[in-house]
C-alpha cells in the first residue's frame, strides 16, 4: 500500500518526467533546502528552486527502482537519464506536514564493474 507521502515522490516524478516543474510548488514547503552533498550545494527556498530548476540545460527522465518510507522520510533509488550520460541516484525526502521539507541527493554515473570480482558478484 503506497503511503501518502510516497504519493507526493510519486506525483515529483511525474510531474518532472513530463517537464512540469511547477508540480514543485505544491510538493515542496516554500523553505524546503535541497542538499547535493557531492558538490557541497545547498538550495534554499522556493524561488532559488524554480530559478535552478528553470535553467537546467535538460532535465532527466527519472525511472525509479525501488521507494521505501517510515513516518516523514522516504527514500528513493532511481537512475537519471539526461539524454547521454546516466546516474544512479539515491534521494532522501524528509517531509513535514505531508510536504517536502528536505531533499538530499546523492548521484554516480554507473561503471564497468572490475573483472577480479566476478566470480562473487551477479550483474543486474
Amino acid at each position: 500500500m503506497t503511503t501518502h507521502n510516497e504519493a507526493q515522490i510519486e506525483r515529483l516524478i511525474a510531474g518532472l518526467n513530463d517537464r512540469k516543474i511547477e508540480v514543485m510548488d505544491e510538493l515542496f514547503h516554500d523553505d524546503a533546502t535541497m542538499d547535493w552533498p557531492q558538490s557541497r550545494e545547498r538550495v534554499r527556498g522556493a524561488k532559488n528552486r524554480r530559478a535552478i530548476y528553470g535553467s537546467f540545460p535538460q532535465l532527466p527522465t527519472i525511472t525509479p527502482r525501488r521507494m521505501m518510507s517510515a513516518g516523514d522520510l522516504v527514500v528513493l533509488e532511481a537512475s537519471l537519464d539526461y539524454g547521454g550520460p546516466t546516474y544512479e541516484t539515491v534521494f532522501i525526502f524528509e517531509f513535514r506536514d505531508g510536504r517536502i521539507e528536505k531533499e538530499t541527493a546523492y548521484w554516480s554515473e554507473a561503471f564497468e564493474a572490475p573483472e577480479w570480482r566476478a566470480q562473487w558478484v551477479e550483474s543486474f
